[in-house]
């Protein structure tokens, strides 16, 4: 069996040989521009792909946001810190009990809490109070100045579905900003020289 040494130096020698190919792999495609066309052309798809995609979530689920990431522990233990949501605003009423995904004036951050009381008025509009289940008071400090209820037009959606921590790989890259966009580069690359069969 190798040192540990012996393995990382095998390791690091077989990563600078996957740059000087990719290298290598870049200048020959920018040699031939028909080739750099085609996979400029490839990546542009991906990208769009995936736009449309969060495109059709939005019209499905009636949300701005239909996929959301859960950023504190305000809502432990129901919902972890990393866990991804998957949010629902079709116009069926919010009730008492329910975990909402909700956006204040002011505030680009969405917040994810609990509906703690549902307040119907004569005219039918509803007006709700929120609160973490990790918090001990309810959200009308976090509401904007003079907000006492949220409306549902600050209903962003309704959590139906999660998926436990795989949020966090957000997280981190919002944390580190030169990480993502080193990956999203390294990601493009390899998407540009990629050989097709």
């Amino acid at each position: 069996r190798a040192p540990y040494g012996a393995t990382l130096s095998r390791a690091t020698m077989n990563m600078w040989d996957v740059v000087k190919m990719q290298k290598y792999e870049l200048k020959k495609l920018w040699g031939n521009k028909r080739q750099l066309l085609f996979q400029s052309l490839n990546l542009a798809m991906i990208v769009f792909s995936a736009l449309m995609i969060w495109k059709s979530l939005m019209v499905f689920t009636e949300s701005e946001s239909p996929v959301v990431v859960v950023l504190s522990g305000s809502m432990e233990p129901a919902f972890q810190r990393g866990d991804i949501l998957f949010l629902n605003n079709h116009d069926h009423p919010i009730r008492v009990g329910e975990i909402v995904v909700f956006k204040v004036k002011d505030r680009d951050i969405p917040i994810v809490h609990r509906v703690t009381k549902v307040h119907e008025k004569p005219d039918g509009k509803v007006e709700l109070l929120t609160k973490g289940d990790n918090n001990r008071v309810d959200d009308r400090g976090l509401y904007a100045p003079g907000q006492l209820w949220l409306r549902r037009e600050d209903i962003l959606g309704r959590a139906v579905g999660t998926l436990r921590y795989v949020g966090m790989v957000t997280i981190i890259l919002n944390d580190f900003p030169a990480l993502k966009y080193l990956l999203v580069g390294i990601m493009a690359l390899f998407v540009l020289t990629n050989k097709e069969a």
